[in-house]
């Protein structure tokens, strides 16, 4: 197998995600399907398609060869918090018949029409982000400057209809927490008539200001980054009514659950602090999402449109957290509501009185097509599958094959999105039968992944092991690698592969076993599994994957215990530079990229529900935090991190290194001048693999 290329490859195709049609929509006829994608796995620019009659073609190609196209410092924002790998036409929005759809573009605001003709660009005051036609499509809203601005679609009476009193607010936009850790990415909403916007204004202005500098380029000056870490101010989201002609109605949310509703805990804040979903139901006003700062009181309410007064709907508590998966809430056309519940140990979906089937973990609610209901959910949590409710059928399982499958509807067609150990498909299904496909662009790894998959000691821990192709049991034993995520929110161990199962590969091709695991608090095995890292996010993560590396050590005499490293970006990151602090008799050297070494420095959603608040509950965040174990290295530690990264702050690194020197804790650093979290520039993302393999050979003495 031919791996040399691989580094370089991986970089090329930015983790092979060029070439890869996303973003689909479905019109309500479901005669056309529109979504984003380039034309091969190698070209950074993605196009506007649209798939029609059983023919994709063209309706907007940036005209720009090189794919490096000016943005605006919110536009670049925005393509962070997304991990947008990609250049040109990255999003677009449309009506309601999907007959106009409007796109940004260097800034500028482009509209075109999926019934024929050249796309137009409309004259704005300012660079234009998030642009969303109106559902008439006579309209499009979007935001520049902070302000929510509307402009007709033939590109006359180009107005403001909310601006920022302050620097410190924006209208239209979400705030940080809101796009990087909830989830919400989205700051306005169209009525459905088309007369009106719901629009978040948030004011960062209580904020504490981080700066993030380019120590590269010293004369250019730093930017402040309002950064809501653990324990400090949020910002503050409220919501209003805009109107078409101006008027301003402010929705009256609740600012506090009641006393006697807060559930008792060490630590109880039920201020009402994270709007996580928003939107305006197709028959009715508004509906809001609204979520105390301890995030155990979930409130989703009603807003009239004319007063702005509220209604409460729904409310959910857990002594724990509240966890909603995308999608949710929902209503379907005749008002049936889709709310998520929890059934056991399984995180369930209620859909009027109808509730998912017992033991089914749901993962996101794609929407609602009439009566029709269409989520994904887990048995197994290495696969994920499409599931569809109507009251006539009940719910159906609508995908076979293991792996990883998600979906987009409208009318009688469904776009399904399948990711399996044969490789990446999407398939149009009208009227329940296969019509047709998109194709999928990207390139052949230069490596065929060939992982076994295990289910690994006493708690059955998923994993995946590679072995190079070239093994045979008289090579002798292979030092060991693992590369997990391990953290909440994401699993690496599924039927789906993709990129991380590739790297995988490659490392093994360089003579290493290769062990990836999905431990405690990683997603698709229930809420005890999930709430097992409560208090502790290290000690439980750690302990299962050390449990699963003697358990295929076990069953693999491949597998040499006496030389063991670790790699990981982010939480995973953070997960390996622990396993050489804390337990040095199992890893003999570790790459930690990313790594959030000290929790109270990360953001107050994700830390404060595991951790609780830093001010009240020192203790788990001492426990979980690298830097008060930084005399404890006795092993080679590679530390690496990008010094524009605005999610995990370079100052995670540059503390647990400075910890490290005054401890006589010799390490290796290693920056990444002008990369953010996600690391993808040819010359960076390939040279840093080969960087992390050298470092590993020397380490483990290979």
């Amino acid at each position: 197998m031919e791996t040399t290329g691989f580094p370089l490859q991986f970089a090329r195709t930015r983790r092979f995600s060029l070439g890869v049609p996303r973003q689909f929509t479905v019109s309500p006829d479901g005669e056309r399907v529109l979504f984003v994608r380039s034309v091969s796995g190698v070209d950074p620019r993605s196009r506007l398609w649209l798939y029609e009659n059983g023919e994709e073609r063209i309706l907007a190609d940036p005209s720009d060869p090189t794919g490096d196209m000016p943005v605006s410092d919110a536009e670049r924002i925005r393509r962070e918090r997304a991990r947008e790998t990609s250049v040109g036409v990255v999003g677009y929005a449309t009506d309601r018949e999907a007959r106009v759809v409007a796109y940004a573009l260097a800034g500028a605001l482009w509209v075109v029409r999926t019934d024929g003709g050249a796309p137009w660009r409309v004259r704005t005051e300012g660079p234009v982000v998030d642009p969303r036609p109106s559902p008439d499509g006579a309209h499009v809203a979007y935001v520049s400057g902070g302000a929510l601005r509307v402009v007709r679609t033939d590109g006359t009476d180009d107005r403001p209809l909310a601006e920022p009193e302050t620097p410190d607010v924006t209208y239209g936009m979400a705030d940080h927490t809101a796009a990087e850790s909830i989830g919400r990415t989205r700051g306005y909403w169209w009525s459905p008539d088309g007369d009106a916007l719901l629009v978040a204004r948030v004011d960062t202005s209580m904020v504490r200001r981080w700066y993030l500098g380019d120590p590269s380029d010293p004369a250019r000056a730093p930017r402040a980054v309002p950064y809501p870490a653990a324990g400090t101010a949020n910002a503050r989201t409220s919501l209003r009514v805009v109107r078409l002609d101006g008027r301003h109605i402010p929705v009256r949310l609740p600012e506090r659950a009641p006393e006697d509703e807060a559930l008792a805990g060490v630590w109880r804040d039920p201020a009402f602090e994270y709007v996580v979903s928003a939107g305006w139901e197709k028959s009715g006003g508004p509906v809001i999402g609204l979520q105390t700062r301890d995030q155990r009181t979930l409130w989703v309410l009603g807003v009239d449109p004319a007063d702005g007064e509220v209604e409460r709907l729904f409310r959910q508590t857990d002594e724990h957290w509240v966890e909603w998966p995308p999608g949710a809430p929902l209503h379907t056309a005749s008002g049936r509501a889709v709310l998520p519940c929890v059934r056991g140990d399984a995180r369930s979906l209620r859909i009027g009185d109808a509730f998912a089937p017992d033991g089914l973990q749901v993962r996101a609610v794609l929407g609602a097509v009439g009566e029709r209901v269409l989520f994904t959910a887990s048995e197994e949590p290495t696969e994920t599958h499409v599931w569809s409710y109507a009251p006539d059928t009940g719910f159906v399982r609508l995908t076979d094959e293991p792996g990883v499958h998600t979906a987009s509807a409208g009318g009688d067609t469904v776009v399904l999105d399948s990711r399996t150990p044969d490789g990446h498909t999407v398939t149009v299904v009208r009227g329940g039968a296969p019509s047709g496909r998109i194709a999928v662009l990207t390139e052949q790894p230069l490596v065929t992944p060939e992982p076994v998959h295990l289910a690994l000691g006493k708690r059955e821990l998923r994993g995946r092991l590679h072995l190079p192709s070239w093994y045979t049991p008289d090579a002798g034993k292979l030092p060991v690698l693992l590369s997990p995520y391990a953290g909440p929110g994401m699993q690496v161990v599924t039927k789906g592969g993709g990129w991380y199962t590739a790297v995988c590969q490659w490392f093994a091709e360089q003579g290493f076993a290769v062990l990836a695991t999905d431990g405690r608090g990683t997603p698709g095995r229930g809420v005890e599994w999930q709430r097992a890292i409560l208090g502790d996010r290290l000690t439980p993560v750690l302990t299962d994957q050390i449990d699963a590396l003697h358990a295929a050590a076990e069953r693999y005499d491949a597998l040499d215990l006496a030389r063991v490293g670790i790699r990981g970006w982010s939480f995973s990151g953070y997960l390996a530079a622990a396993a050489v602090l804390h337990r040095p008799e199992v890893f003999h050297a570790a790459v930690a990229g990313a790594a959030p070494a000290d929790r109270r420095l990360y953001d107050t959603y994700w830390e404060e529900r595991y951790l609780g608040h830093p001010g009240i509950q020192p203790e788990n965040y001492d426990r979980c935090s690298l830097i008060p174990y930084a005399d404890r290295l006795t092993r080679p530690l590679l530390l690496v991190h990008g010094l524009a990264d605005d999610n995990v702050f370079p100052a995670h690194t540059l503390r647990l290194s400075a910890a490290l020197l005054a401890a006589g804790r010799p390490h290796t650093v290693l920056p990444l001048p002008g990369a953010g979290h996600l690391v993808i520039r040819v010359g960076q993302a390939d040279t840093l693999l080969r960087h992390e393999l050298d470092f590993l050979r020397k380490s483990l003495g290979i």
